[in-house]
């Protein structure tokens, strides 16, 4: 007896040691994932401080606005005049928004969109089919419309279909088929819209052409070859290889240039009547812009951007969730 209780001693502080080192390893472990969790967020801490006071802040600024009826007077006084969902139930209940604003709006958005990813598809499906060194240069010449300032070539558009001495109107003058001075291809809205898409689908076809083009060097041309061999015209090579093997790059084009051409604002206010002169012409983002800055209803104003954004957000929302779950990915 005298000897065993030693040895029940001895195995007693053993089977506490181990416990005890067992807890400190798994101390450490949780102490070194605290750590690398902590310095993840002081990595990301300068990005996310960055996006909430360029991007949440503001948003949230024009949320509070939209329920406000919010003008000069308030805004020199520093005060605040809640109306609840007012804005909100005037725009939705007005004839303009549905009859001029959102038609101009979501059909000038859809009509670039197609032209513009169609145009550029085109485009980077003929820049393919050069060598390396044609390629290069004439996608470097593409570029050149993409990298010009949407004011610049909005200037360019107004000048080349001006009413008076415009190169449009110059050329069907001399020709006979109109008479100089008496057409104005700003004051309606077909043809506002003609030139205003012009406008859009050249700047934004040459960003859809080279991402294209980068997805089109992907695809294997042992593809193409065997096709070819099996007797596939060109329209079947592109219908069965080319889409299939690009349909996410269609996507993210598509949804980005959704994106765009849902707020294009300077190509509108920077041509004549649409800063103003010709209510016709407003698409959202002007009417928005208006509203707030020539009118002083900065209440209404968010109201209306708030709208738009929500639009945007649901028009982007169901294309990705339809793309995504045709294709798995």
């Amino acid at each position: 007896m005298i000897e065993q209780a030693p040895s029940r001693a001895a195995v007693a502080p053993s089977g506490t040691g181990r416990a005890a080192g067992g807890g400190g390893a798994g101390s450490n472990a949780r102490r070194r994932r605290r750590r690398a969790t902590v310095r993840a967020w002081l990595l990301l801490s300068p990005a996310l401080v960055l996006l909430g006071v360029l991007l949440l802040v503001p948003l949230v600024r024009v949320v509070q606005l939209s329920f406000q009826d919010y003008g000069l007077r308030e805004l020199a006084a520093g005060t605040t005049n809640p109306v609840g969902w007012a804005n909100y139930a005037e725009i939705l209940s007005s004839p303009y928004l549905w009859q001029t604003v959102l038609p101009n709006t979501v059909g000038f958005a859809l009509v670039c969109v197609t032209l513009t990813v169609t145009l550029g598809t085109l485009v980077a499906l003929f820049l393919n089919t050069l060598s390396t060194r044609w390629r290069v240069l004439c996608s470097t010449a593409i570029m050149v419309a993409w990298a010009v300032p949407a004011v610049t070539g909005t200037y360019v558009l107004v000048w080349i279909f001006d009413p008076l001495n415009g190169l449009v109107a110059s050329v069907l003058a001399d020709v006979g088929l109109i008479e100089a001075g008496t057409v104005n291809w700003f004051a309606h809205r077909v043809p506002f819209y003609a030139i205003a898409t012009l406008n859009v689908v050249h700047h934004g076809f040459p960003f859809i052409a080279i991402t294209v083009l980068a997805g089109l060097m992907t695809v294997p041309v042992e593809l193409y070859e065997a096709a070819r061999i099996d007797g596939a015209g060109a329209w079947r090579r592109f219908w069965n290889i080319t889409v299939p093997m690009l349909r996410p790059v269609f996507a993210v084009v598509t949804i980005l240039s959704t994106i765009w051409d849902f707020k294009v604002f300077t190509q509108i206010y920077l041509m004549p009547g649409g800063n103003g002169g010709n209510p016709d012409v407003y698409n959202l983002g002007v009417w928005s812009y208006l509203q707030s800055f020539a009118q002083g209803k900065y209440g209404m104003g968010s109201a209306i951007a708030v709208l738009l954004t929500l639009i945007l957000l649901a028009v982007t929302v169901v294309y990705t969730r339809t793309v995504f779950k045709e294709q798995d990915l």
